[in-house]
């Protein structure tokens, strides 16, 4: 699972495209991910002084579409500041990425109280799985942006990071595209912090499942800047669905928690 649409919505910085490729454990056999709904619940879990109180929902569906997976995320989110100030942002992102990791279509709308304050459009394309490749942009203007050697799409990141996790390779670093910034590709650092065994959960479809718990951090172009813009930890099945979520946007942090989750069949 990926929750780009959560960064490109709450920030607006650009991005590192390093031309280092992946390791080599990311080209090893496939991860069977799933087509699925779920609903995650948003809750504040620290306001660091400046915001007071923040909720919302976040919908992800992931649909198999044979030769390639349909994403949509849907995101609801109100924030209240330490003024009184209250925002609702709402954002829909959709992408079909095709299963052999060369192709994505995306889109991506996000209005904040009513007005539209980002949007993106367009095809991205690598030359071979792991990149490189380039992204053609029809909005938010016509350009496009070069994709450096190890450029991972959303569900490909998502499949590489569990196949590491599942490898033992604690520590990871992937260049990742995914259409909600015009930017170009993003650097993601990635720590497996350890593996959990199956354990009962409500949905029969995880239970009898591994997962590892996975920290996920962001950087910026700024060579001087050490910290992350934007860093994420999870509980990843090895399936690719999550749960247990912290994001961490500097100001702020929020919690997701998993709260439906539906399986859906493949008519493939």
């Amino acid at each position: 699972m990926r929750f780009f649409v959560l960064l490109a919505l709450l920030l607006a910085t650009p991005v590192l495209a390093p031309a280092a490729a992946p390791a080599p454990v990311h080209l090893a056999a496939p991860v069977r991910l799933a087509a699925h709904r779920a609903l995650y619940r948003l809750t504040l879990a620290d306001g660091r002084g400046q915001v007071i109180g923040a909720s919302g929902a976040m919908g992800y569906e992931v649909t198999d579409a044979c030769t390639g997976w349909k994403v949509r995320q849907r995101l609801d989110l109100t924030l209240t500041n330490t003024e009184g100030q209250t925002v609702r942002m709402l954002s829909d992102y959709a992408t079909l990425e095709a299963k052999d990791g060369t192709r994505l279509d995306f889109r991506m709308k996000q209005t904040t109280d009513g007005a539209v304050s980002a949007e993106t459009e367009g095809q991205a394309t690598l030359d071979r799985p792991g990149g490189p490749g380039v992204a053609h942009f029809t909005l938010p203007r016509p350009m496009q942006k070069l994709l450096p050697a190890g450029t991972l799409f959303p569900m490909a990141h998502t499949a590489a990071v569990i196949r590491a996790a599942e490898a033992g390779q604690r520590f990871l670093t992937l260049p990742v595209f995914d259409g909600t910034d015009a930017a170009g590709a993003e650097l993601s650092a990635i720590v497996a912090t350890g593996t959990l065994p199956p354990e009962r959960t409500p949905w029969p479809a995880l239970s009898a499942l591994p997962s590892a718990r996975v920290e996920i951090a962001f950087f910026g172009v700024k060579a001087d800047k050490m910290l992350p813009d934007y860093a994420v930890g999870m509980r990843y099945w090895t399936n690719g669905v999550a749960d247990d979520l912290r994001m961490d946007f500097g100001d702020f942090v929020m919690r997701g928690k998993l709260v439906a989750f539906e399986p859906l069949p493949s008519h493939c």
